[in-house]
């Protein structure tokens, strides 16, 4: 029973810390009208308001009261699925982060999938033949997707893919609905171009890593004992370093989760990142407040994902 209790401790204490982040997180959303000039009424109805409406405004929202009382209001609703109601649309926050959210994680997912088929298999090569050509050619191409902005990578693969050969459209988007052949042709050089972004991290990170481990004594017993070389790199070598990867994984998936503004807005497409586009010069608080909350939320919930990784890939961080 004592042992159950120490094992359990961890576990407690990382849950804790994970609610406490969100709660901090939540707090400093809820403070953002603090930040505003004046009151909040009178930054979002402009200087054509009179100071009537704007008590008026203040009031029907709850910006008349301390940040505490707020806060806790703010988190009562929001514990019931409540994030507000948009000042722009008169549409509850919740609703349309539901709408958007769906095309925004596709993105997410399918660009932190494909950057990773690109870079681990890469890495390990390359590692397993340091500077070799191969090495060569793959450490320029990641040098140089490094140095350009994922923009500019939009631009060229929609002259390339779509302008040129036609094969791909030049925005929009398609749901699940439409049929998955139809999704992906639309989500693919999007896709495509936040992959080229992430890859060369993903990249020069793994190789470097595979390196380091390959010198281990563990791998030199491996080899002399005449284990197959895909066998030892993919058995022995790619696990043990794969833990500075996954930790970047998470972090560039709550990146790329809270930064698609720009290829969203290249591409018309009708995500988070296109809806805080809208909702910022609007001045839609709630709006604004419930992306920052939902994003700050999923990256919480990945770092703890990531620390449940750990366990299955080096059992001895359980301890």
């Amino acid at each position: 029973m004592r042992a159950t209790r120490i094992r359990s401790r961890p576990a407690l204490a990382r849950a804790a810390h994970l609610a406490a982040v969100v709660l901090l997180v939540t707090l400093a959303a809820t403070a953002l009208t603090d930040l505003m000039p004046g009151s909040p009424g009178s930054v979002i109805l402009g200087p054509g308001a009179t100071a009537q409406q704007i008590a008026d405004f203040d009031a029907a929202h709850g910006y008349d009261q301390p940040l505490f009382a707020r806060y806790v209001q703010w988190l009562g609703a929001a514990l019931t699925g409540d994030l507000g109601t948009s000042i722009q649309t008169n549409q509850p926050v919740a609703e349309v982060l539901l709408q958007r959210l769906p095309v925004t994680l596709e993105l997410t997912v399918l660009a932190l999938l494909l950057s990773l088929l690109i870079a681990v298999p890469a890495a390990v090569y390359a590692a397993s033949r340091a500077n070799g050509v191969f090495d060569r050619i793959m450490s320029s191409l990641a040098s140089g997707f490094l140095s350009i902005p994922v923009f500019v990578v939009g631009v060229v693969l929609v002259y390339v893919l779509a302008v040129s050969t036609r094969w791909f459209p030049v925005a929009g988007w398609a749901p699940l609905s439409a049929g998955l052949g139809e999704n992906l042709r639309f989500a693919f050089v999007p896709v495509l171009a936040l992959a080229l972004g992430e890859f060369p991290a993903f990249y020069r990170l793994l190789r470097g890593d595979v390196i380091t481990t390959l010198r281990e004594d563990f791998v030199r017993t491996a080899t002399v004992r005449g284990l197959p070389r895909a066998y030892i790199l993919l058995r022995h070598v790619l696990r043990p370093s794969s833990f500075s990867l996954i930790t970047v994984a998470a972090v560039a998936f709550g990146r790329l989760l809270a930064g698609s503004i720009v290829i969203e807005s290249l591409f018309a497409l009708p995500g988070l990142g296109s809806l805080a586009l809208q909702s910022i010069p609007a001045k839609d608080v709630p709006m604004i407040q419930g992306i920052v909350v939902l994003v700050a939320v999923t990256y919480v919930l990945i770092n703890a994902a990531v620390d449940i990784a750990y366990t299955f890939l080096d059992p001895r961080t359980r301890r």
